[in-house]
């Protein structure tokens, strides 16, 4: 397979909202894996690997294999849908912006579900690196709201 277009299959991937895509093609296999929208793919590895068909044949098998690189980034995550709101009124001060020291139990946000507003707290010590999430945007469960270093 042409590097140019594994080197565009990376950047595509990158870009795309996928965190696992794989795949196969003539004795080809290629895969890539990430973490949530925001991880950075970090290495490239690439094996060949020998392999001898049932004709005595020996083929070349490549593999390569995207690896998610270790960082002290964590991530607050929504554990219900609903919308997110940064703030306890509609103009009022957010709870957190990036740069906030954030300790366990502090409230860090609001989510409406179902008419009941639930008020989030820090699970973890940390200063917010990044809020992902705008004011009034509808969430997931699970959808990551804030980049804690």
């Amino acid at each position: 397979m042409d590097t140019q277009i594994v080197k565009d299959l990376i950047q595509e991937f990158k870009a795309a909202d996928l965190t696992k895509l794989s795949l196969k093609c003539e004795g080809f296999e290629i895969c890539f894996e990430k973490e949530g929208k925001n991880a950075q793919i970090a290495t490239q590895v690439a094996n060949k690997v020998e392999v001898q068909d049932n004709n005595g044949q020996i083929c070349v098998k490549e593999t390569i294999k995207e690896e998610i690189k270790d960082t002290d980034k964590k991530y607050i995550t929504s554990p219900m849908v609903g919308t997110f709101y940064a703030s306890s009124t509609p103009n009022g001060k957010p709870f957190v912006s990036v740069g906030s020291k954030i300790k366990k139990g502090d409230p860090i946000c609001i989510i409406e579900a179902m008419k009941l507003m639930n008020e989030l707290q820090a699970e973890v010590d940390g200063e917010i690196l990044e809020v992902l999430i705008k004011n009034d945007e509808m969430v997931e469960f699970g959808q990551q709201l804030f980049v804690i270093g």
